[in-house]
């Protein structure tokens, strides 16, 4: 998705210097920090949704659909997609660092287009594995905008470890996204190249998580045991059942 819309972000960084003569150097700062913290609530939502969920269940799965149980607690409790609402707000908080609104618009646009038909084949695998459970669930619980009111407490412990094993890229990510922006506008504006005291920090920051990454592949120190999910199903039922009455 990202390399979908490269050509159009580097037409809209020509474009923002409009936007920065318009809002000061102190509004361009507070805008930019705005931008930072949004991605890192994106961050939060992945983080704790992930940290609280049960082995073969929710996480990077690229090589098809897998789910040992139905998360309807926790995040699962309020929408039934809080990793991929998470990736919104993550990439939405980096569109609008860019500073062009049309842009942001078309990322929306994109966003929507991309998730709409995962979360569809997501769904109707769920619905084939869970029936009655997974209907019941989806029928009260929205797709993509969270009811905060709709919280259950998580049935499982959080673990800062799984989080942590499989969140550090998007960590990295978000990181070097926001760096490469501020360093390419620069250039774009004919400032030549200009690494902030902020991003360098950043960059750091970068370089310990990859070096944690291949401690994590070496000695194995983030590795998480196997989450019994034995009776993680039963659980969820008895929630929901009680959430009724």
């Amino acid at each position: 998705m990202p390399l979908s819309i490269a050509p159009l972000l580097i037409i809209a960084l020509q474009s923002s210097r409009t936007f920065e003569a318009t809002i000061g150097d102190a509004g361009e700062h507070f805008y930019g920090a705005f931008c930072i913290v949004l991605s890192f609530v994106g961050l939060a939502i992945r983080f704790i949704t992930i940290g609280y969920v049960p082995y073969g269940t929710s996480g990077r799965n690229t090589k098809g659909q897998r789910a040992e149980t139905l998360n309807i607690t926790g995040m699962y409790s309020i929408v039934r997609h809080p990793l991929y609402l998470g990736n919104f707000v993550i990439s939405l908080g980096i569109a609008l660092f860019v500073q062009v609104w049309w842009f942001v618009l078309i990322y929306v646009l994109v966003f929507w287009l991309y998730y709409e038909r995962i979360m569809f084949a997501e769904e109707e695998f769920l619905r084939g594995k869970f029936g009655v459970l997974h209907l019941e669930w989806a029928r009260g619980t929205p797709a993509f905008f969270p009811k905060f009111r709709l919280w259950r407490s998580p049935a499982m412990s959080f673990s800062l470890r799984k989080a942590l094993n499989s969140e550090y890229s998007t960590i990295f990510g978000i990181i070097i996204s926001f760096t490469l922006l501020d360093i390419t506008r620069s250039l774009l504006a004919g400032n030549g190249f200009e690494l902030k005291l902020i991003w360098a920090i950043s960059l750091f920051v970068s370089v310990v998580i990859l070096a944690v990454r291949t401690l994590e592949k070496r000695a194995r120190i983030l590795r998480v045991r196997r989450r019994s999910a034995a009776n993680q199903t039963e659980v969820a039922a008895s929630s929901m059942e009680n959430g009724k009455d």
